[in-house]
C-alpha cells in the first residue's frame, strides 16, 4: 500500500499547513508550476517526490524535472503532466498522451480548479489537485491524498483544503 499526496501550482510557496500532510503519505506527486527550486527541495526533504515542470517553471527546474512523467505502481499505470485539460475537454496533446499510454490514473495541474472525474471514454481516473500555492485566482487551496493498495485498488481519496 502506497499513500499518495498530490500536488500542483506550488509556485515558490509551501504552506506550512500542508508538511503535516506530506509527512502523513509514502510519496509527494507534483503535477507542475513549482516555480522554485527551493520549494520542491523542501517536499522532496520530507518525502520521496515524482514531479513535472509546468509553464512558469524555469530551464533549472525544467533540467530536473520532464513534461511528463509515467511509471507503473502496484500495477496501475500513472501518467502526471501540467496542462491537459479535462475529460471531453482533453487538449490535443494531452489526447494524444493518453492515447498512447492508456493510464489507469491520469493526473494534471495548471487550471487550478480540482477536479476529480471518471473518464468513461478513456477508462481512467482524471484527478487536478488544484492549486496548493498562494498564486492565482483560486481562494482555497487544494491537495489530493489517495492510497493505492498492493492490489491497485485507488482507495481513500481525500480532498485536502486549506482555508
Amino acid at each position: 500500500m502506497t499513500k499518495i499526496l498530490i500536488l500542483s501550482d506550488t509556485h515558490s510557496y509551501l504552506d506550512d499547513r500542508i508538511v503535516k500532510h506530506i509527512k502523513s503519505v509514502n510519496q509527494v506527486w507534483h503535477a507542475g508550476d513549482i516555480g522554485s527550486l527551493e520549494t520542491i527541495d523542501e517536499i522532496s526533504a520530507l518525502k520521496s517526490v515524482i514531479a513535472v515542470h509546468g509553464n512558469i517553471d524555469d530551464h533549472l527546474i525544467k533540467r530536473e524535472y520532464p513534461l511528463n512523467q509515467i511509471f507503473t505502481i502496484h500495477g496501475k499505470k500513472i501518467v502526471i503532466t501540467h496542462i491537459a485539460g479535462y475529460p471531453k475537454r482533453y487538449q490535443p496533446r494531452a489526447i494524444e498522451l493518453i492515447k498512447q499510454e492508456n493510464p489507469d490514473l491520469f493526473i494534471c495541474g495548471h487550471s487550478h480548479i480540482l477536479k476529480i472525474i471518471y473518464d468513461k471514454q478513456f477508462e481512467h481516473l482524471h484527478i487536478n489537485p488544484g492549486a496548493i500555492g498562494n498564486k492565482g485566482f483560486h481562494k482555497i487551496q487544494t491537495a489530493i491524498k489517495l492510497t493505492i493498495t498492493t492490489t491497485g485498488e485507488f482507495k481513500d481519496l481525500e480532498i485536502i483544503e486549506l482555508t
